[in-house]
């Protein structure tokens, strides 16, 4: 059978009905499965004929994709475009109307394109499905379909079709399939938030403290060291520097990293890591954040300590202890060193220390 198409004209329907009628001897099986509406180009296959017909259209017209515009589409419905010749189906049109457009993972899933999503969430749920079976088919494994604020219409059609949350930020929220039968064996969101505080002592050992503004009862008047999370894509060591810089207006440079706490379902049930970094002062003059400090200052080390606060908790006391014994080199702490890594081709900080009797400057003589 040989199929060719009219893009310079558009056949009228004395025409399709003249072409019935002297090959309906030929293939009188040739039929369609579903009506569609708009304004076509048609198709002319050698031995056969077409018919196409729906009740809100008055010249009975058929539209194949050549002739669609991306308007066009939605109003058919994703282009539902099958037909039946002698019993078997042939998915002329259909892969091209139906399937949204995707791309595959490297662990054998599949990533929806968010920016060539359709707006109707008809013809998307359409499109969904038939691409659910066709990934199916392909033996995949996960689907990853990330919907824009603009594309949030289509959430609960996604989650009708199964999908479930996985994250969400201020622009988006991901959701996802798992194809396989079993537990999906997707990784999860991300289980941590990390924080930071500076410990900053200057030449007259003084460390540098702050009260903040929003706090919980317990802790009204404890003056604490800078602390704060580590924003998107911020190394350890320059989230501590910036997060000092920002409370009080102190510049510093990163020593070392001297402890962090581990802890778990903290906020929203995640985890919490946080750092503990040593950083020496560049600048002396204190200029506070008043949307979330209350008062910074340089408060004398001893005095510091002293602080019932400190005194009543075994986590506040350690911290302060092994900052004590940094300063009087009898502990080390882990220094940041940049590295390269073929397994990834990035950059990336590696904390750790080295006793080198030549550059040593944490143990003492």
């Amino acid at each position: 059978m040989e199929c060719r198409f009219f893009s310079s004209k558009c056949m009228t329907m004395s025409e399709i009905a003249h072409i019935e009628k002297t090959n309906s001897s030929q293939l009188s099986s040739f039929r369609p499965l579903v009506e569609v509406k708009s304004t076509p180009r048609f198709c002319s296959c050698r031995g056969m004929s077409a018919k196409a017909s729906h009740s809100s259209t008055p010249n009975n017209t058929y539209v194949p994709k050549k002739a669609l515009s991306s308007v066009d589409e939605e109003k058919i419905g994703a282009g539902n475009l099958l037909y039946q010749v002698n019993g078997t189906n042939s998915s002329l049109f259909s892969r091209n109307l139906r399937m949204l457009d995707a791309f595959d993972d490297e662990y054998g899933g599949v990533i929806v394109d968010s920016e060539r999503l359709p707006a109707n969430p008809n013809v998307f749920a359409s499109m969904l499905r038939f691409s659910i079976s066709h990934w199916k088919a392909k033996e995949k494994k996960g689907i990853w379909l990330k919907l824009p604020v603009e594309k949030s219409d289509l959430v609960p059609v996604a989650v009708k079709e199964g999908f479930e949350y996985h994250h969400a930020e201020r622009g988006y929220v991901m959701l996802t399939y798992w194809l396989p039968e079993g537990p999906s064996k997707l990784p999860a969101n991300a289980s941590h938030q990390v924080g930071v505080g500076g410990f900053v002592i200057n030449e007259n050992n003084e460390v540098l403290v702050v009260q903040e503004k929003y706090c919980a009862p317990p802790f009204s008047g404890l003056w604490k060291i800078p602390t704060g999370f580590i924003v998107e894509s911020e190394e350890i060591f320059t989230g501590s520097v910036r997060e000092v810089k920002e409370e009080t207006g102190i510049d510093t440079e990163f020593v070392e990293v001297v402890a962090f706490r581990h802890v778990h379902n903290v906020a929203f049930e995640k985890s919490d890591l946080f750092f503990i970094c040593m950083l020496k002062p560049l600048s002396t003059q204190i200029m506070v954040d008043d949307h979330e400090i209350q008062a910074a200052k340089w408060m004398p080390l001893v005095e510091f300590v002293e602080q019932p606060l400190i005194q009543q908790d075994c986590m506040f006391k350690r911290v302060i202890d092994i900052c004590i014994a940094r300063l009087g080199k009898r502990y080390c702490g882990l220094s940041v060193h940049q590295l390269a890594s073929t397994f990834d081709g990035k950059t990336s900080s590696l904390y750790y220390n080295v006793v080198d009797s030549q550059h040593n400057n944490c143990i003492g003589n």
